[in-house]
């Protein structure tokens, strides 16, 4: 053919050679060589350009198609195609004759080499790590300046495909209607698993949760990762999307998941308190979906996916902020600008009408705090991280709602959720009793507690009834800590510690720390008498002294004999 093969990576027969020629002479387009021979189309574009037969440039159309070469050999010189009969039923194919006249045929769609070629090592381990075509086109642009379309990936990854995807069968699936919602009126929030990112406290990969809240009229999404999820955090990650909104809607529709919905019911569900009261404050109103129903709030199922299929598949983080970092900016360059496939419009644009509808955020934020099930102990008070605070009269034995921040602790009734008392939080050991909540008498359990201990040692019932005149309910617990001393170092050596800490006048501090170190500390046992079932020893001595005594009365020489 008078030119050499430098650029054909695979050498061919002669019949396969001679084929790939004549197709290419007939305007094949490259791709439809490839499908009909299975010879790759970057080969068969040399073979092509060798034989002389012009190759239409990338991304060539209509009249733009044809290069400078064409001029000088027309793609379809001297061959005309006559189609034979099948031997056996089977389809007919193409036959070329090298003496018919020549004819310029319309150009192809492709016949050249794909844009993508170059990044073949890249797209390779892409798909290896399941990354989809669109996720693989957006990291080209981004890293590697890819100037092609996304149809080109596509085709391109499709060829790479080791296995395709099994088409379902017509009606396997059951229709989904589109709920269609108006500006500002829906939100859909849901949980997905995240990117693996690198733990600082165990130095180890842990797969993190992704937190998705998509508005139900333009499609934004908000993404953010956390490695862990509670009541608190998913409030905490709502204020943050509400936050980047810049609004809020008037229903949220979620899940029955704990953080959200204690019992599921689709007329009278009972919803986190922290949650409701979240909502509550931005002016929104949780809509839990049916148990087993997530085709409700398919919008942020499909958001869902589509972060985890296209810009995390496969990836790993060494921290999470880099990992949100990314995120971010996916999302403000790639989920944003994109056509949505059932809108048909930018998310952006839409977005930008669905604002003004949106309800505006308050002026502060909302106060996150923790709650919990408590019961009034003998002291009226209920017990939050080591302190104490009263409810109020008539409460003792009971169990109350308790909710605590950082500021104030609230203490609830169970039945009603009315405010019971409210109380600044307090160090750690210390009470907060109101003059209201102390009472005017001594109570009966209390006066049964301070007359136990009159029993078990004078000293101490007079310690305990100086202490209660003076600290009132708050010192419950000290009263009782000292029977518990009682009972751990005996009644008499417990009683002997409270006579000290009366003598010594300890009163204004805490005699309960006094006599618990007095007995930690006591010195070892002497011959001192420590219960009043054990006699004197000088009791001892006079006995023996007595019966000594008369002994020698009634036998003079019992002395003499003795020293004898």
């Amino acid at each position: 053919m008078g030119h050499t093969l430098h650029r054909v990576s695979n050498v061919l027969n002669e019949e396969k050679r001679q084929q790939v020629i004549a197709l290419g002479r007939l305007g094949w387009p490259l791709r439809r060589i490839q499908q009909e021979t299975g010879v790759r189309r970057e080969t068969a574009g040399a073979y092509l350009k060798a034989a002389g037969i012009a190759v239409r440039a990338p991304r060539g159309w209509g009249r733009h198609a044809l290069p400078a070469a064409a001029e000088a050999k027309p793609a379809n010189a001297a061959a005309e195609v006559s189609t034979d009969p099948p031997a056996s039923g089977g389809q007919s194919r193409p036959t070329v004759s090298t003496d018919s006249a020549p004819t310029i045929p319309r150009p192809g769609r492709s016949p050249t080499g794909s844009a993508c070629e170059p990044h073949f090592d890249f797209i390779e381990l892409s798909l290896s790590k399941g990354r989809n075509a669109q996720a693989i086109y957006q990291d080209l642009v981004d890293r590697h300046g890819f100037e092609g379309r996304y149809a080109s990936v596509k085709r391109f990854v499709r060829q790479l495909r080791t296995q395709q995807q099994q088409q379902q069968r017509p009606g396997s699936q059951a229709a989904c209607a589109v709920i269609v919602t108006p500006p500002g009126e829906e939100a859909q929030v849901d949980y997905g698993s995240g990117p693996m990112v690198r733990d600082p406290h165990t130095n180890r990969y842990r797969r993190t949760r992704l937190f998705v809240l998509t508005l139900g009229y333009s499609r934004k999404a908000v993404h953010l990762l956390t490695f862990q999820s509670s009541t608190r955090t998913w409030a905490e990650l709502h204020e943050r999307a509400f936050r980047r909104l810049g609004g809020t809607t008037r229903t949220v529709v979620l899940d029955n998941l704990t953080e959200g919905v204690l019992k599921p019911d689709i007329y009278d569900p009972a919803l986190n308190p922290l949650y409701r009261d979240l909502l509550a404050h931005y002016g929104a109103v949780a809509l839990p979906c049916r148990v087993r129903d997530p085709d409700r709030k398919g919008k942020v199922e499909r958001s869902v996916g589509y972060a985890k299929n296209t810009p995390l598949k496969g990836l790993r983080f060494e921290s999470l902020e880099e990992a949100q970092t990314y995120l971010d900016h996916w999302e403000t360059k790639w989920a944003d600008t994109r056509i949505h496939g059932t809108t048909k419009r930018q998310v952006a644009a839409m977005f930008a009408e669905e604002k003004p509808s949106l309800s505006a955020l308050p002026l502060e934020p909302f106060r996150l705090y923790q709650f919990g099930e408590r019961r009034v102990n003998l002291d009226g008070c209920v017990e939050v991280d080591a302190a104490y605070y009263s409810a109020p009269l008539g409460w003792i034995g009971a169990s109350v709602k308790v909710q605590w921040d950082g500021h104030v602790v609230r203490v609830l009734n169970p039945r009603t959720g009315q405010l019971l008392r409210e109380h600044r939080r307090q160090e750690r050991g210390r009470h907060r009793i109101p003059d209201e909540d102390k009472p005017a008498h001594t109570p009966r359990s209390t006066a049964q507690l301070l007359a136990r201990c009159g029993k078990t040692g004078t000293h101490m019932g007079a310690l305990a009834e100086q202490t209660y005149r003076r600290d009132g309910p708050a010192c419950i617990r000290r009263i009782m800590g000292l029977l518990n001393l009682a009972r751990k170092h005996g009644a008499a050596l417990a009683d002997d510690a409270c006579s000290a800490a009366l003598e010594v006048g300890l009163l204004p501090g805490n005699p309960y720390g006094f006599v618990r170190r007095w007995l930690e500390r006591r010195p070892a046992l002497t011959l001192r008498q420590v219960d009043p079932i054990i006699r004197q020893l000088s009791l001892y001595r006079d006995l023996i002294d007595s019966k000594a005594s008369l002994t020698e009365e009634q036998d003079p020489n019992h002395m003499e004999k003795n020293q004898s």
